[in-house]
């Protein structure tokens, strides 16, 4: 006597054999995936939907649901079909409308859009607007500054710079020169609380002044190499001792270019003199409020950035010690900046972004 309906016949070619182990085996299959392949081959074994379950570890009516699929639409059956989801509640207008009113307007009781008050202008939820926002990478809270040269000779100094950056003059060294002033002997009120797991280094948030120094530097564009020195103050005769604590440093015979900005120390009487009496240091002055210009600049923030800002110092001299390590750590692994922009990109990039600010309508 036979008991319930009869079941169709399951037989595997060698490709979805092989398909079907691999399923098993691969650990990024996923384990709904694996399960059924799992009960296709032993099916292919077992004809009792029964004794299939109870090798498998699942039900009955699981057994003979993916059996039956598989005989229909073989391997496909075994997938995931495609689930609908939820129907979409915002329309491609409703998203034009956000980021055109996002970079078009302002409310009237402030200079930006927050998520909130734009979503109560548009008649949307918060968490959509944030999404648009992100979606389009619009920041509202978000401001930065900028400044353009106003230098007339703003292309040719441009050239000239970059020019010393990209293809250095042989037999000659190029340095670029410049001082960080008044930088601030800090101390605070009370001594630090010390980090620890699951807690950041606090500190109070007043301190103590005691005293300022400036660093004279001189980055060698090549090796990476500093010069450096600190005076207690910046005025032409610090800068005329700097050069000749380069002078100093630099071999006997070779060309010295020197790239600094329009600072008045750096073109007083006295430095033009000493620059008279040696014909051998040649000065390239970069754009008026173009320190981004000047690679110096970069390794100044790199030494505020690791020992000047969250330094605790007692007294200048303890500031000055703190600046000499560094330099002689720096040093003893130099690094150099590599340039890469073009003098052309560089005009081409600014002649894009003036443009833009020409035809905003302000």
């Amino acid at each position: 006597m036979r008991n319930g309906r009869p079941k169709a016949e399951l037989r595997l070619t060698v490709e979805e054999t092989e398909m079907l182990e691999q399923w098993t085996r691969r650990p990024t299959t996923a384990q709904g995936l694996a399960k059924r392949a799992h009960i296709v081959l032993t099916c292919a074994k077992e004809e009792d939907n029964g004794q299939v379950a109870n090798i498998v570890g699942v039900s009955r009516g699981m057994v003979g649901k993916w059996r039956a699929r598989f005989i229909e639409r073989r391997l496909d059956g075994l997938l995931d079909e495609p689930r609908p989801g939820a129907p979409r509640t915002i329309t491609d207008e409703n998203v034009e409308l956000v980021v055109s009113m996002t970079l078009e307007s302002a409310p009237k009781d402030a200079t930006h859009w927050s998520t909130r008050s734009l979503a109560t202008e548009c008649g949307m939820s918060q968490s959509a607007i944030s999404r648009i926002w992100r979606a389009f990478g619009l920041q509202p809270h978000r401001s930065e500054t900028f400044k353009l040269s106003t230098d007339p000779q703003f292309i040719e100094k441009v050239r000239d710079v970059v020019g010393l950056y990209l293809n250095p003059p042989d037999h000659a060294l190029v340095l670029c020169v410049d001082e960080k002033s008044q930088i601030q002997a800090l101390d605070r009120t009370q001594p630090l609380l010390p980090m620890r797991p699951g807690q950041i280094e606090r500190r109070t948030h007043d301190y103590k002044r005691n005293g300022t120094t400036s660093l004279f530097a001189a980055l060698d564009v090549v090796t990476g190499k500093v010069i450096g020195e600190c005076h207690r103050r910046h005025r032409s005769e610090e800068f005329r001792r700097f050069l000749n604590t380069i002078d100093a440093n630099v071999p006997d015979g070779m060309d010295v270019h020197l790239i600094l900005d329009n600072y008045g120390t750096h073109k007083s009487p006295c430095i033009q003199r000493w620059l008279l009496k040696r014909p051998r240091y040649h000065m390239h002055y970069t754009p008026t409020s173009s320190s981004w210009l000047n690679l110096v600049e970069r390794w100044f923030a790199l030494i505020t950035e690791k020992r000047i800002r969250r330094g605790v110092f007692h007294n200048t001299r303890s500031l000055e010690l703190a600046i000499k390590d560094f330099l002689a750590h720096h040093n003893s692994k130099p690094k150099p900046f590599v340039w890469t922009k073009t003098a052309d990109e560089i005009l081409t990039n600014l002649a894009r972004f003036c443009t833009r600010i020409s035809d905003s309508g302000h």
